[in-house]
């Protein structure tokens, strides 16, 4: 079948971003006194809305976890408007898609005015077709919400994406909208579940292009 489009997750995978929040989630922690156990980092990667706060609540032990949930946006949001650093083959990935002529989009758990900002910083914004964010969809990752509507938004069946993801949730998303997709491992490495379950793990998006772009050339 013919790739047509791509979506591509956001933080941990075109940003070196995961660790900016981790270590915003720690320091929310310290403030409340709570040890986060080893386990946090693997729940609340690519989550967002109230599947996000309901991990909040379970390992913060709070009844609300929107409240540390919105201090952690606001506090990352400040971090970044200075600097966006990107992943290693990020750019490259994003324009040899866009010269082929295929449809893009991003699809994060962040919000709308933190990718676009994010995009821009990193003077990427022009080769997207589209961004979503996960306060668009009633159900955030590992639900597939966000990626139909991405693929939506850009035109193209899911059967046609590809999905770019660093997190086992966003793997799980993008399997269950149909998508093809493919991982980028960032602060976690693949569980054995997610090495059965995606189309492709490769160490970079640089890799991807290497071993897959540039052969089918």
């Amino acid at each position: 079948m013919e790739m047509k489009g791509a979506i591509f997750d956001m933080d941990g995978l075109l940003f070196d971003t995961e660790n900016i929040y981790q270590e915003t989630w720690n320091e929310l922690a310290a403030e409340n006194s709570v040890t986060l156990g080893a386990d946090f980092v693997g729940d609340i990667c690519g989550t967002s809305g109230a599947y996000m706060c309901r991990v909040i609540e379970k390992h913060y032990g709070v009844a609300d976890g929107s409240i540390i949930m919105e201090e952690c946006m606001k506090r990352v949001r400040q971090k970044l408007k200075v600097y966006v650093p990107k992943k290693p083959g990020a750019e490259r990935i994003v324009k040899a898609f866009h010269d082929k002529g295929m449809r893009l989009a991003v699809a994060s758990s962040s919000y709308p005015e933190q990718i676009e900002s994010n995009l821009k910083l990193a003077g990427m914004r022009e080769y997207f077709d589209a961004v979503v964010s996960g306060k668009e969809v009633e159900h955030g990752k590992p639900a597939p919400d966000i990626f139909l509507l991405a693929a939506e938004r850009i035109g193209c069946t899911p059967e046609t994406c590809y999905v770019f993801e660093d997190s086992e949730n966003g793997i799980h998303a993008g399997k269950a909208a149909g998508c093809t997709a493919i991982m980028i491992p960032d602060v976690l490495a693949p569980s054995e579940e997610i090495k059965e379950i995606a189309d492709g793990i490769y160490e970079s998006l640089e890799a991807f292009t290497v071993e897959v772009l540039e052969k089918a050339e």
